[in-house]
């Protein structure tokens, strides 16, 4: 049994990276598994612990780092977001697909520990668009919407290291390309076996 196919998608702070990697998620035809991330902040009302993140205390967190547990790691806004390996390992061995959703420099490190994922970043349509969505979401705390603007140009930036960059000006067209893109790495696997 060969391993499975790691699938990363990154992108700009709130470019809607959360509907993409639900509609992924959810496709039968691709039957990927997602691997859930580990984190410091509190869960959002609608989060549920094991199923959007497991939250974990930054003591937790420190130890996981130490013990070389996760595979990438990073902080925003004074909490701290990982990926573990145990589990994605697992699934690997098992010859299952794993859909994993980062930060854009999270990518790196996955890179090389998984030198054949299929990397993609979702972009926005505009810098003024994304201004405009930011502002939607979080336009209650300024100084949020602020340094997720400020993260998000900054992840852009990073964006030329992709070879697969998808615009986001229409989540369901944006959805459609990434799984054509891993409908034909799984294909191109298929061929090399």
């Amino acid at each position: 049994m060969s391993n499975g196919l790691v699938v990363i998608l990154s992108g700009a702070s709130s470019v809607g990276k959360h509907g993409i990697r639900d509609m992924l998620k959810n496709d039968p035809e691709l039957g990927l598994n997602y691997s859930v991330s580990i984190t410091t902040r509190p869960p959002k009302a609608n989060e549920k612990d094991g199923g959007d993140y497991y939250f974990v205390s930054f003591a937790n967190f420190a130890k996981a780092v130490k013990n070389k547990e996760l595979v990438e790691y990073t902080e925003f806004n004074g909490y701290y977001y990982g990926t573990p390996r145990a589990h994605l390992d697992f699934l690997l061995e098992q010859g299952k697909n794993v859909l994993l959703e980062v930060e854009a420099q999270g990518v790196g490190p996955l890179k090389l520990n998984y030198p054949d994922a299929l990397a993609v970043y979702v972009m926005p349509k505009s810098i003024k668009d994304l201004e405009k969505q930011i502002n939607e979401v979080y336009g209650d705390h300024e100084a949020s919407a602020q340094n997720r603007l400020n993260k998000a140009k900054m992840d852009m930036e990073l964006a030329s290291l992709f070879r697969n960059i998808v615009y986001n000006d229409d989540t369901d067209r944006a959805y459609h390309q990434i799984k054509e893109l891993i409908l034909a790495e799984l294909e191109s696997r298929k061929e090399d076996q």
